[in-house]
């Protein structure tokens, strides 16, 4: 099915607006520094949150780009703006890195809340208590049978350690 086209108004609620911002601005940030390693472009962009606090992100630097932009001279670069050519390279290595490096931060919070909800499902699941010491009479059919399955697990291991024991000669 894919992803539906939300249409470009207003959010009304406040807290939404905040929270979409955010996660707009980092997109925007993150693309914007792509741009940079992808093509060397020089970028600098300054947004406000609806809280009406600044947000900018630049390549080199902000205050270079908005040197530059604000003298309208785009084609004399100073020899002090000239990125060397290891600084360059740096640069674009430690831009593809940082790429990387939030990548697998997303992916890794992912997991965390992936984790958090099976932990809440199973805490919600037992009644944050444990299993073994709930009355049968106040469980349901498939509680029943988790019980039963878990505790035909349980008797498997208690015999397969109890015959290692044997084997190692140690009294039960």
């Amino acid at each position: 099915m894919g992803r539906q086209r939300i249409p470009m108004v207003r959010i009304k609620k406040e807290t939404h607006r905040q929270v979409t911002f955010s996660k707009r601005r980092a997109g925007l940030f993150k693309k914007a520094s792509e741009l940079c390693t992808l093509c060397g472009a020089e970028v600098g962009i300054i947004v406000y949150s609806p809280a009406k606090k600044p947000f900018s992100f630049g390549h080199p630097s902000v205050e270079s780009v908005l040197d530059r932009y604000l003298s309208r001279n785009n084609l004399s670069i100073t020899q002090t703006e000239k990125p060397q050519g290891n600084a360059a390279a740096s640069s674009s290595v430690l831009n593809v890195e940082l790429t990387q490096i939030v990548s697998q931060l997303e992916e890794e919070k992912k997991k965390g809340q992936a984790m958090a909800e099976m932990r809440r499902a199973n805490a919600v699941r037992w009644s944050m208590t444990n299993w073994w010491e709930r009355p049968v009479e106040e469980m349901n059919m498939v509680q029943l049978r988790e019980m039963k399955s878990a505790l035909e697990e349980l008797w498997k291991i208690v015999v397969s350690e109890t015959s290692t024991a044997r084997q190692l000669g140690l009294r039960m």
